[in-house]
């Protein structure tokens, strides 16, 4: 059964900060932007403390992934 988390488990946040310490900047916008999209109501906030990085970085990675070219999009679907 597949049960919704609003908060990441220590071995996945350990994992997912590994992962993006890897990343450019621009990607890592664009990652935390995924994440904190991803979780909803509250994701800005909580991501922002897991990741360390201002909730208006997160917000210019919204911004960047909205640009993103149409085509683009629906090949991720």
């Amino acid at each position: 059964m597949f049960v919704f988390q609003s908060h990441y488990e220590p071995a996945v946040e350990a994992q997912v900060r590994a992962f993006y310490e890897t990343l450019s900047e621009k990607d890592r916008r664009r990652f935390v932007a995924v994440e904190a999209q991803r979780l909803g109501f509250g994701g800005v906030t909580y991501v922002a403390g897991v990741f360390e990085c201002s909730e208006r970085t997160i917000e210019r990675g919204m911004l960047e992934l909205a640009e993103l070219p149409h085509r683009a999009i629906l090949s991720a679907r």
